[in-house]
Order: C-alpha cells, then sequence, then structure tokens
C-alpha cells in the first residue's frame, strides 16, 4: 500500500503547532531542526488527512497541516490501523512505527483549547527514524505490515526419523497462530524436527537467525536425560538471558508437581530473536506457553528498541 506525503511540518517548541516547510531532513534523532526530535521513541509524529477531514466538521473550520502538531501530513490510509513495528518507507527514509496514539496534553495544545478536543491523541501515530533521508509534500511512503518469522524446532530422535508423530510443534504453532490473530498480527511460522543432536540444533538456530527470525522456540531436551541438551546449546548462544519466565514456571508448576522442577529449560536473545526453550510433552508446552504469551507483545518492542512504558 501506497501513502502520499501532503505536508511536512516543524515546530521549534513544544506544546505549540507545526509550520509547514519546504522539506523536512530526518536523522537518528528525527526531524532535524524540530523540538520533538531526540533519543526517543516518538521522534518523528504523523497524522493521516483523513483525520484531519473528520476533526474539521467537530471544529466548524478548516484545519491547515501541522496543526495538531504532525511533522507529516499523509494521504491514503487511517494511519491509527497501524501498529507498532510496521513501517514506512520509500527509497530515501525508512520510518518503524512506534505508538499509536498519545496521552492528550489538554492545556497545553493549542487545537484543545480552541476546540475543547484533539484528534491527534486518538488517530495520530509515531514513529523512529530508521534509515536518514530528505522528505517533502508529494513524495510516496510504502507501508509495510509487520510479518513476524517464527521457527519452532522439535527435537526427538524418533520423531525426527517417523517413529511418530510431533504434536509439540505443531501445539505450538496452533497457540502462536490463534495469539497473534487475537492481536490482528500476521506471523510466519516454520516448523522444523531434528534429533536430538548439538550441531544440528545449533545449525537450525543461526539458519533461522539468518532468516530474520523474531520468535525461536524449542521444544524437547530440556531435561536430565543423557540426550538432554537443548538448554546447553541454547545458553551458549544467548546474547541475554532472561531467566525470570523459565524461574516463574518451574516454581508455578513444580509446587504441584515436583518433577517439573527437572526441566531445565532457558529463555533469552540473540541477536534481535527471542529464544525459549520448552519441554517436550504437549501438556507442558500448553503451560509454558500460557505463561509466555502475556509477556511476549512486550519483549518483542523491548528487543527492537521501543520503550513503550
Amino acid at each position: 500500500m501506497e501513502l502520499e506525503v501532503q505536508s511536512v511540518n516543524i515546530s521549534e517548541s513544544k506544546g505549540t503547532i507545526k509550520k509547514p516547510v519546504d522539506k523536512i531532513e530526518l536523522n537518528s534523532k528525527g526531524v532535524v531542526g524540530d523540538a520533538h526530535s531526540g533519543m526517543w521513541h516518538r521522534q518523528v509524529s504523523l497524522l493521516g488527512s483523513e483525520s484531519i477531514d473528520k476533526f474539521t466538521v467537530e471544529a466548524k473550520r478548516e484545519i491547515k497541516y501541522g496543526e495538531f502538531a504532525e511533522n507529516i501530513t499523509t494521504k491514503g490510509y487511517e494511519l491509527y490501523k497501524m501498529m507498532p513495528m510496521d513501517m514506512l518507507r520509500n527509497d530515501s527514509v525508512e520510518l518503524m512505527i512506534t505508538q499509536i496514539g498519545k496521552k492528550c496534553h489538554g492545556d497545553n495544545c493549542e487545537i484543545f483549547k480552541e476546540v475543547g478536543n484533539c484528534v491527534m491523541p486518538k488517530e495520530g501515530i509515531f514513529a523512529k527514524v530508521i534509515k536518514s533521508g530528505a522528505l517533502k509534500a508529494g513524495d510516496k511512503l510504502e507501508y509495510v505490515k509487520k510479518i513476524f518469522k517464527i521457527t519452532i524446532i522439535t527435537l526427538s530422535d524418533r520423531a525426527s526419523i517417523g517413529e511418530y508423530e510431533d504434536r509439540s510443534g505443531p501445539e505450538i504453532s496452533k497457540i502462536l497462530n490463534e495469539y497473534f490473530s487475537e492481536t490482528n498480527r500476521e506471523i510466519k511460522v516454520n516448523n522444523i524436527i531434528i534429533p536430538d543432536e548439538e550441531y544440528k540444533l545449533a545449525i537450525s538456530v543461526d539458519d533461522a537467525l539468518d532468516d530474520e527470525a523474531d520468535i525461536i522456540i524449542t521444544t524437547g531436551g530440556t531435561g536430565i536425560g543423557p540426550r538432554d541438551i537443548t538448554p546447553d546449546v541454547i545458553s551458549g548462544m544467548l546474547d541475554k538471558e532472561i531467566p525470570g519466565i523459565m524461574e516463574h514456571i518451574r516454581v508455578k508448576y513444580g509446587s504441584k508437581i515436583p518433577g517439573a522442577l527437572l526441566s531445565r529449560g532457558v529463555a533469552g536473545v540473540i541477536d534481535n530473536a527471542l529464544v525459549f526453550t520448552l519441554p517436550g510433552s504437549v501438556k507442558a508446552v500448553r503451560e509454558y506457553m500460557a505463561e509466555i504469551l502475556p509477556i511476549l507483545n512486550h519483549a518483542l518492542y523491548t528487543v527492537n528498541g521501543l520503550d513503550l512504558h
């Protein structure tokens, strides 16, 4: 989908309307010369002319571009329907959507003081600059919806040679498809079955990272048996460990079933990918995923540099 830039706007002070300019320069801090630029997630503000047109009726006067303090005014799509981590880009610039809407500042907002309402908190969006460059009215921006790439790796000697059907990997896939569908997200899932071999696991993880996976989940090999090597391999590959989630799961389920405390599952980050190692049973997969899902969205944002506290 393509959007057309209607206006580019700058203000030197916060809490004031922005004035249209011939072009804006975008760098790692946002719009050069704009009061809202900085090393944070709301570097650039955007508002669709579709939203401005609706508010014009309420205001009972023409609303000029920049009056809602947006840096970029667009046409072609209702921006508030986008999601964080979606992208807007062309050959010159690239922006990552970081936030939809914001808290209204009321008396600090020129439009709010005049009309008693403002569209920006509900329908404006914010972005950070991924690729620096110039932008002007008339330029086109391609809207690219974020598709999360997920690799699920089942470790099982017997399943890898077809002695029995893998049910844990498909169960994880089913749970994730339901979760992302409910949050209006798209995913691409790659299911792999390998034997309990260290080098095959390491290669499979490297392949997933080469494919820019956002999430890698393993199932199987987390116990204390002679062939249980998953946590050992993954721990050595992690850039950052996230111990809390697995500790919580072990305590929660270990208090009911002491055998659950023998699971050595780990979680962490490799590059920008979240990694979780789950036990091999379908029951355990359901239990672990029930605890992982509530933190998944926040973890995805955080690992991609979106501080949305």
